[in-house]
C-alpha cells in the first residue's frame, strides 16, 4: 500500500535525557585492523583556533561561535566528567526574543518518523534506545510515496555517452557514463515454503549489490535507473502447478492447453508476488513503475520478433539431435540447466564374443550403464594398445541380442586407462559417443521411449509384466504389460548376464549422475527433435566485445571462463516441451510433415495469410506445440523491457545500453553470455558495459543450502532477528565473485554495529542544540570545514578526525567507483567504530562537558554534527534503514537522505594530526595497558609525567582533559616535562613513541608490599605448573606412546607457562627493586 506524499509542518520534539554510553566499548567481532593502526601519514602544523566564523546562508553577515553563544539553549551541560562521576544536569531551552520568521522556518519539511499524523502535523517521539527493526517497512513506504524516490532524475544527471572502449581508462569510463541504469531478473520461484527461502536466499546477494550500486550513483547525482522484473520460470513453475494439481488427484493431462495454463496464471497471479515483496523487504530502490514481466504483452512481442529475425537469418533450425531430456518432466533441458553430483554406483564387466572366434575370444567391457548395451553400434579401443589389435576390423556379438553384430573399430578418444581398454559406443545415449559415431558415420539408435522405459529396439526388456488377481475369479489373474523403467532394466540385465555366463564381474564405483536443476531426476541423453539457434557467429561477436574492452567482466578472472565458453560453444536448444511459456512461432500445415513445409511469422494471422497464398484459401494451420526455453526471453531483457522492437520509446533511447548487469557466477552462461550476444545481434551494441559476478552465500560451514541439510536459512527471519541493515552489511563485507558463509556470529556483529551507529545519532541529539535555536542550527549546518583555512584552526582531536574523514570520502568513493564494495564497507566500519565512536566521541566529552569553555563545546558540536552527517552519507548505500532513520532525526531535512548529495572528494587534509593524534593514542594505550596489568580499580583515578621534547610537549598539553579522560589520570596531578621525574625508579615506564614517554608512580597504582606477597605466592604456583608440564615432555614414554596432538598440546602450554613465568618474574623483580631504593 502507498501513502500519500507528505508535505505538512512537522513538529519535532528534541530527545534530551538517558546516559552516555561509553563508546570505548569493543564490538562483538571486530572487522579489520585494530583501532588506530594508522601510518605512512606526513606532517603539516596544526594549531587550535580562538575564534572560528561562519556565513549564514539567510543572512549576508559572518557570524562566529560567540553570537551562537550568546544564546543559552546552546550551551552544553556543565557537567566535568574529569573531575566528578555526578548527575546530569537537566537542560531548560531558553526563551528567544521576538524575532521575523526565518525562512527556514517557513519552509515545509518531509519528515520521516514513526509517530502518528494528526491534524497534519507530525509528532515525533523520543529516540528509542535502540533501532526498531519494525520501523523499515515503515521507511520504504515513505520512499516510495515520494514518487521521485526511486525513479531516475535527469535533472542532477548528465547526457549518456557512448560506452567505454579499450582506449578509456576504468575512471574514465565511469564518467563517461552518466546515466547509471542497471537489470534484475528475478525467478518466479517454487510456491513450496523452502524453495521461496531457496530463491529468496540467491536473490537476498545480487539485490543487496545492486542497490548498494543504485544508491550510490543516484547519490552522485546520476539519473540511476535500476528495473526490476520476473521470469516465468517455464520448468519450475510448470512443475509446481503440476505437484499443486496432484494434491487434487488432477494430472496435467486431464485438462486442455488452456485450462492449464489459467491455472498456472492464478498461481502466479497469488504467489508471483512473493519475491518482489520480498525484495522491497530488502531495501530495494528500483524503479517498480517499470517491472516487467517475461510473459508480458511487450516482452512477448520481443520475443517472438527475435524468433522470426534469428530464422530469417538462417541461425534458428529444426533437426533430430541427441538432447538432454528430463523423462518425468517430458521436456528436452538445456546442458547449463543439468547439474552433475558423485553418487554411489557400480561398474559392470561384460563380455562381448569376437564374432567367428572361439569362446576364449571375447572383449570385456566396462560400464556403468548395461541397459543401453541395446543400443551399441561399435566397439571402440584405442590405436596404440596393443592388447586389443588383432580384433580390430572384427565383428563382436551384442550381449542378449540374439546374436546382432557390431564392428570393433579403432579411435584414439578411448582411454586405454580407464576400464578395461575396451569402450561400447552407444550414441544414442551418450553425448561422447553420439559426437565419435557422427564424426565416423556411424548409425544412432535410440533404445528408451520419452518416459524412460525401454521401446522395441531393447527385445524381450522392453515390456514388464504384472500379474493382478481377478477379483470375480479367484483362480484367474490378469496379466499386464507396461514398458520396462530403465533402472529396473539395469538389474534385469545384469541377472541374465550372470546367468548367461556374459558378466565377468560387479564392482562398487562413483559415479557422476546428470540430475535436472529442476525436478531432481537423472536426465536420459535421448534423439529428439528441437529447435536449435546456431551459436558460433553470435559467439563471435560477443567474445570482441571482451577483447576490444566493450565490455568488462568483474572479477578479471571470470573472463577466462567467459572466453572458454563462448570458444567452445554448443548449438543452443530453445525448443521445451511444456504449456507455460511462449509458444514458438511456427506454424504447421494440416495433412502435411512438419519437415517438409512450416511457417514461421509473428502472429497465427499472419502465418494463415502466408499459407492461404501457397495452398489456397481451404488450408488448415497448427502451431507447434512447443515452448521457447525461458532464457531465450531473459536473453532480450536488456531491451525488451526498454520497448524494443520499437526504437522511438523513450527508454531505450535513454537507457540502452545500461551500465552495469549484477547477477552471480553460476548464471555466467546461462544469462550473462546469452544477454551480451542477443543485444550485439538486435542493437548492435553490448547490452551494459560492466558485469559484475557474486558468489554463492552458504551456511557457516561453507555447505550449499538444502532442503536435505535443513540449513536453508530465511532472509525474512534473518530480518526479525538482526534487521534488514546487519544483513545487508554482512552480505556486503564479501569479496566479489567469491561464495560467502553466512554465519550468527557476522550477523550478530554487523546487528551490534547497527547500535553502536544508533547510539552515536542518540549522542549527538543528547548534545546538540534544541531545534528551536534556528541560529546555532544555521551555523551548524553550513559548516563544512572544506577549506584549508577552517580546518587549521580545528583543535588537535577535531582536526586529526576531520582529516580522517576527508581521506575516507576519497577511499570510499574510489571503492564505489571500482566495485570494490567489501573494501568500501570495511573502510567506514573502522573509522566509524575505531576513529568517530571510539576515540573522537569520547574526546568530544572534555569539551561538551567542560564547564566554561563554551567555544570549545561549539566546535565539538560542528566536528560532531559534519563529521556524523557524512559517515551516514557514505555508508547509506550499505545501511539504508538505520542511516535514513538517524538522517530525519536531525532538524531541517528537506528530503530523504536516499537523494542527498554524496560528500565532495578531495577536501583539505592536515596530514601533521594524524600523526599528532597517533602520539597521543599510543601513549593513551600505554597508560591503559599498564593500569590492566596492575588491574588498577576503573574508577582510580591515578597521576602521571608526561616527558617528551618541547614542540611534542605543545601539543600534548592542550589535550590535558582529553589526555586524563581517556586515560582515567587525575587531572590535577599530570606533569608534563622533558626530564625524568625524580621518582622515576618508583615508577613504570611507558615509551608511547619516540620521543614520547610517560611515568605512572606505583604508589598511585598499587600497595608495592602487598602486590609483592602476591606476585611471590603465584610465582610459586606457576612453577609448580611448569616444572609438572615440563616433567611430561621428558618422559620418553609419554612422547612416544601419547598421541600427537595431545603432545603438541602440552608443549604450547609449556611454552605458554615459561613466557607468563619470565614476565611474573621480571615484575616481581620490578616491584622489589622499588622497595630497596
Amino acid at each position: 500500500m502507498r501513502c500519500a506524499p507528505t508535505t505538512a509542518r512537522a513538529r519535532f520534539s528534541s530527545p534530551r535525557g538517558g546516559e552516555v554510553e561509553d563508546f570505548r566499548a569493543p564490538p562483538a567481532r571486530r572487522i579489520g585492523q585494530e583501532d588506530g593502526r594508522r601510518g605512512g601519514r606526513g606532517q603539516v602544523s596544526s594549531a587550535a583556533p580562538k575564534r572560528l566564523r561562519w556565513l549564514c546562508p539567510w543572512r549576508p553577515s559572518a557570524l562566529t561561535i560567540e553570537d551562537v553563544l550568546s544564546s543559552s539553549s546552546t550551551a552544553c551541560r556543565r557537567l566535568n566528567p574529569l573531575l566528578s562521576g555526578g548527575r546530569r544536569r537537566r537542560r531548560v531551552a531558553s526563551r528567544r526574543p521576538a524575532a521575523a520568521p526565518s525562512p527556514r522556518r517557513a519552509d515545509p519539511q518531509v519528515v520521516l518518523r514513526s509517530g502518528c499524523l494528526r491534524d497534519g502535523v507530525l509528532h515525533l517521539p523520543e529516540v528509542a534506545k535502540s533501532f526498531d527493526f519494525t520501523n523499515e517497512e515503515r521507511i520504504y513506504k515513505w520512499w516510495e510515496s515520494q514518487g521521485w524516490s526511486f525513479k531516475p532524475n535527469f535533472e542532477r544527471g548528465e547526457t549518456h555517452l557512448s560506452s567505454p572502449t579499450k582506449d578509456r581508462s576504468h575512471d574514465q569510463m565511469l564518467q563517461d557514463h552518466c546515466i547509471w541504469a542497471m537489470l534484475c531478473l528475478s525467478p518466479l520461484r517454487l510456491a513450496t515454503y523452502h524453495l521461496i527461502k531457496r530463491s529468496f536466499i540467491r536473490s537476498t546477494l545480487s539485490t543487496d549489490q545492486l542497490d548498494i550500486m543504485v544508491r550510490y550513483f543516484r547519490m552522485k547525482g546520476r539519473p540511476a535507473l535500476w528495473i526490476p522484473g520476473t521470469d516465468h520460470a517455464g520448468i519450475a513453475t510448470q512443475l509446481v502447478v503440476e505437484k499443486m494439481l496432484a494434491t487434487e488427484g488432477v494430472k496435467r493431462t486431464d485438462l486442455t492447453r488452456e485450462e492449464f495454463t489459467k491455472k498456472v496464471w492464478e498461481w502466479k497471479e497469488k504467489y508471483g508476488g512473493t519475491i518482489t515483496n520480498q525484495i522491497r523487504r530488502l531495501g530495494a530502490s528500483c524503479d517498480w513503475s517499470r517491472e516487467h514481466f517475461t510473459l508480458d504483452a511487450q516482452l512477448s512481442r520481443a520475443v517472438v520478433e527475435a524468433f522470426v529475425r534469428l530464422h530469417d537469418k538462417g541461425l534458428i533450425y529444426q533437426g533430430s539431435y541427441l538432447v538432454n531430456w528430463s523423462p518425468n518432466l517430458q521436456t528436452a533441458v538445456s546442458d547449463l540447466e543439468v547439474e552433475y553430483s558423485e553418487e554411489p554406483g557400480n561398474l559392470y564387466f561384460i563380455k562381448y564374443r569376437v564374432a567367428g572366434g572361439t569362446r576364449d575370444d571375447f572383449l570385456t567391457i566396462a560400464t556403468t550403464r548395461p541397459e543401453t548395451l541395446f543400443g551399441d553400434v561399435a566397439i571402440a579401443v584405442n590405436p596404440e594398445d596393443k592388447r586389443y589389435a588383432q580384433y580390430v576390423g572384427k565383428l563382436a556379438i551384442v550381449p542378449l541380442t540374439f546374436g546382432r553384430h557390431v564392428p570393433i573399430i579403432a579411435d584414439r578418444y578411448v582411454d586405454p586407462e580407464f576400464g578395461t581398454g575396451v569402450l561400447k559406443i552407444s550414441p544414442g545415449h551418450d553425448h561422447n559417443d553420439y559426437h565419435v559415431a557422427r564424426k565416423l558415420g556411424l548409425p544412432i539408435l535410440n533404445v528408451m521411449n520419452k518416459d524412460g522405459t525401454l521401446n522395441d529396439v531393447a527385445g524381450l526388456y522392453r515390456h514388464a509384466f504384472f500379474f493382478f488377481p481377478n477379483t470375480r475369479e479367484l483362480n484367474r489373474t490378469f496379466l499386464i504389460t507396461v514398458g520396462m523403467d530403465r533402472f529396473e532394466a539395469r538389474e534385469k540385465l545384469w541377472s541374465d548376464l550372470v546367468e548367461t555366463n556374459l558378466a565377468v564381474k560387479k564392482e562398487l564405483y562413483t559415479l557422476r549422475v546428470p540430475r535436472s536443476q529442476r525436478g531432481g531426476e537423472v536426465i536420459e541423453p535421448l534423439i529428439s527433435k528441437q529447435w536449435f539457434v546456431t551459436m558460433e557467429p553470435l559467439a563471435e561477436k560477443a567474445l570482441h566485445a571482451v577483447e576490444k574492452g566493450q565490455l568488462t567482466i568483474l572479477p578479471e578472472r571470470f573472463e577466462k571462463v567467459y572466453n572458454h565458453w563462448l570458444t567452445n560453444i554448443k548449438d543452443w536448444c530453445i525448443s521445451r516441451q511444456l504449456w507455460w511459456g511462449h509458444r514458438i512461432p511456427v506454424w504447421y500445415i494440416v495433412g502435411k510433415k512438419c519437415e517438409e513445409d512450416y511457417i514461421v511469422a509473428r502472429t497465427e494471422d499472419e502465418a494463415l495469410a502466408t499459407a492461404r497464398e501457397k495452398y489456397g484459401k481451404s488450408v488448415e494451420i497448427y502451431q507447434d506445440p512447443d515452448v521457447l526455453d525461458t532464457w531465450f526471453s531473459s536473453a532480450l531483457w536488456p531491451f525488451s523491457t526498454l520497448g524494443w522492437p520499437d526504437l522511438s520509446k523513450e527508454d531505450y533511447k535513454h537507457f540502452y545500453p545500461s551500465t552495469v548487469l549484477e547477477t552471480g557466477h553460476d548464471i555466467l552462461f546461462f544469462w550473462v553470455a546469452r544477454m551480451v550476444m542477443m543485444g550485439i545481434e538486435f542493437t548492435g551494441s553490448v547490452p551494459f558495459s560492466y558485469v559484475y559476478l557474486h558468489g554463492l552465500i552458504r551456511d557457516s560451514e561453507g555447505r550449499k543450502m538444502s532442503k536435505t541439510l535443513g540449513n536453508v536459512i530465511d532472509p525474512l527471519d534473518t530480518i526479525k532477528d538482526y534487521g534488514t541493515d546487519a544483513l545487508r552489511f554482512t552480505l556486503s563485507l564479501g569479496t566479489a565473485g567469491q561464495d560467502l558463509n553466512l554465519s550468527t556470529e557476522r550477523l550478530t556483529s554487523n546487528k551490534a554495529f547497527t547500535n553502536k551507529l544508533w547510539n552515536a545519532g542518540k549522542f549527538l541529539l543528547q548534545n546538540l542544540p534544541d531545534r528551536s535555536d534556528v541560529l546555532a542550527w544555521d551555523i551548524l549546518l553550513a559548516n563544512k570545514f572544506d577549506t584549508e583555512a577552517s580546518l587549521q584552526k580545528l583543535p588537535l582531536p577535531e582536526c586529526w578526525v576531520v582529516t580522517g574523514l576527508h581521506e575516507l570520502i576519497d577511499k570510499v568513493s574510489t571503492s564505489y567507483d571500482k566495485f570494490f564494495f567489501g573494501d568500501a564497507a570495511r573502510e567506514i566500519y573502522d573509522f566509524f567504530w575505531g576513529d568517530f565512536a571510539d576515540w573522537y566521541i569520547e574526546s568530544s566529552k572534555t569539551r561538551l562537558y567542560h564547564s566554561g569553555d563554551k567555544l570549545a563545546a561549539a566546535t565539538a558540536q560542528s566536528v560532531l554534527l559534519y563529521v556524523f552527517e557524512n559517515i551516514l552519507k557514505l555508508l547509506h548505500p550499505f545501511m539504508p534503514f538505520v542511516t535514513e532513520e538517524l538522517w530525519q532525526a536531525f532538524p531541517y531535512r528537506k528530503q530523504a537522505l536516499m537523494v542527498t548529495p554524496w560528500p565532495t572528494t578531495d577536501l583539505p587534509k592536515d596530514l601533521r594530526s594524524i600523526k599528532r593524534f597517533q602520539n597521543l593514542q599510543s601513549l593513551i594505550r600505554g597508560i591503559r595497558n599498564v593500569r590492566a596489568e596492575y588491574s588498577v580499580e576503573p574508577a582510580k583515578r591515578i597521576s602521571a609525567s608526561v616527558v617528551a621534547a618541547a614542540d611534542v610537549l605543545g601539543y600534548v598539553s592542550k589535550e590535558k582533559q582529553v589526555l586524563a579522560l581517556l586515560s582515567k589520570l587525575d587531572v590535577q596531578n599530570i606533569h608534563f616535562t622533558e626530564s625524568a621525574p625524580g621518582d622515576a625508579n618508583q615508577s613504570v615506564h611507558i615509551v608511547a613513541d619516540e620521543g614520547l614517554e610517560a611515568y605512572l608512580p606505583l604508589s598511585d597504582m598499587v600497595d608495592v608490599s602487598e602486590e609483592i606477597k602476591r606476585l611471590s605466592k603465584r610465582l610459586s604456583k606457576m612453577q609448580l605448573e611448569y616444572d609438572a608440564l615440563v616433567a611430561r615432555l621428558n618422559s620418553q614414554s609419554f612422547v612416544e606412546k601419547a598421541p600427537e596432538e595431545i603432545v603438541r598440546g602440552v608443549r604450547e602450554k609449556a611454552t605458554e607457562a615459561e613466557e607468563k613465568l619470565s614476565l611474573t618474574k621480571n615484575r616481581l623483580a620490578f616491584l622489589q627493586s622499588t622497595v630497596s631504593t
